[in-house]
């Protein structure tokens, strides 16, 4: 017996002309493929930074399409993109192709996923949406306090019975464990402080509500001491995280990247000096640049000029900072390297 299976989706679809969209100017990636095969795993940023030099821009190619495209995010594992070559230049078009697969004769069930690829690898970025925070200074400090447990351990972790003081019972019975970390600056203004890092340590799930509760903890991805923090558990709310440019020339820096490495590479989630307070929003992305120095022959310092290494994009946003994933590094990306507009 034979199973056809039609492969039939939505793709990225716009002419070329001599592999550079004429109105946007979008540069056809140096290396396209003259064919790709949708897998798990893909995301659209991906896929795009296959065919794309700024593979960022893949919302303004699917916009200028949307007589063409019913629904730009629904690209599915097997779908094929094709490549092709017409007397106007290229084009990037959806392989309407069957595949054939023979069954044994004993029956086989194979299960598809039906499920879309996403925009950006949103299991990097899951736990950043609802647990780490940036806070003001002891803004934690009347948050419901851990007093211990029954047999004084002095380091706590999953599966061990706490006590909670002034535990409300009228926020849920789901709790995510912080302790106030360290002051994220601004290198560009006096090392001025922006907030404080809310560090996640874990979840706990209320056993029973009194005036000291017991609580036990479900999860733990640090260790958990006497004297840390209670906050309420939120659902994850993901956004479209639809990748674009500011409207603006915004300029800053990297101040801190979670985990505390020096060096940072893709998919790393790093903080940036701007928020809210200068027009940043969730899916903006900036480039990153690095200035560097080199002593000259004569013993001069000559300063060379700026080297574009990176892309953030920017997924969450408080007043005076914000979180962004590394999509893209061409060098190790460190603290203080700047971040602005792309061009």
């Amino acid at each position: 017996m034979r199973i056809l299976i039609i492969i039939a989706s939505i793709l990225l679809i716009n002419s070329f002309s001599h592999g550079t969209i004429q109105a946007a100017e979008i540069e056809l990636h140096p290396h396209a493929p003259a064919r790709y095969v949708v897998v798990q795993g893909d995301t659209l940023w991906s896929i795009a930074s296959r065919f794309l030099k700024d593979p960022w821009r893949w919302p303004e190619i699917w916009d200028k399409n949307r007589g063409k495209i019913n629904n730009p995010h629904a690209i599915y594992p097997g779908d094929i993109i094709v490549l092709e070559k017409t007397i106007h230049g290229s084009q990037l078009t959806l392989a309407h192709e069957k595949a054939t697969v023979k069954l044994s004769p004993k029956m086989r069930i194979e299960k598809l996923d039906t499920r879309p690829i996403p925009n950006i690898p949103i299991n990097k970025i899951r736990p950043f949406l609802s647990q780490p925070m940036v806070v003001e200074k002891n803004a934690l400090n009347k948050a419901p306090l851990i007093l211990g447990s029954s047999d004084n351990r002095v380091i706590l972790s999953t599966g061990d019975t706490i006590y909670i003081r002034d535990l409300p019972s009228d926020q849920g019975n789901a709790w995510q464990i912080f302790r106030t970390g360290k002051a994220l600056m601004d290198p560009d203004d006096n090392n001025r402080i922006l907030g404080y890092e809310a560090v996640y340590l874990g979840d706990v799930q209320v056993l029973n509500f009194a005036e000291i509760s017991a609580v036990k903890i479900t999860h733990s991805v640090h260790e958990i001491l006497v004297g840390d923090r209670l906050v309420p558990a939120v659902m994850d709310k993901f956004g479209d995280y639809v990748p674009h440019a500011p409207e603006f020339d915004i300029k800053g820096r990297i101040i801190s990247v979670y985990g505390g490495v020096t060096e940072i590479g893709e998919n790393a989630i790093v903080t940036l000096n701007k928020g809210i307070e200068h027009g940043l929003k969730e899916g903006h992305v900036l480039a990153v640049f690095r200035k560097s120095e080199v002593k000259s022959p004569t013993g001069k310092v000559v300063a060379l000029p700026e080297e574009r290494i990176g892309l953030v994009l920017v997924f969450r946003v408080f007043d005076k900072v914000s979180y962004a994933l590394v999509t893209q590094s061409m060098k190790a990306i460190k603290v203080l390297d700047a971040i602005q507009t792309p061009d």
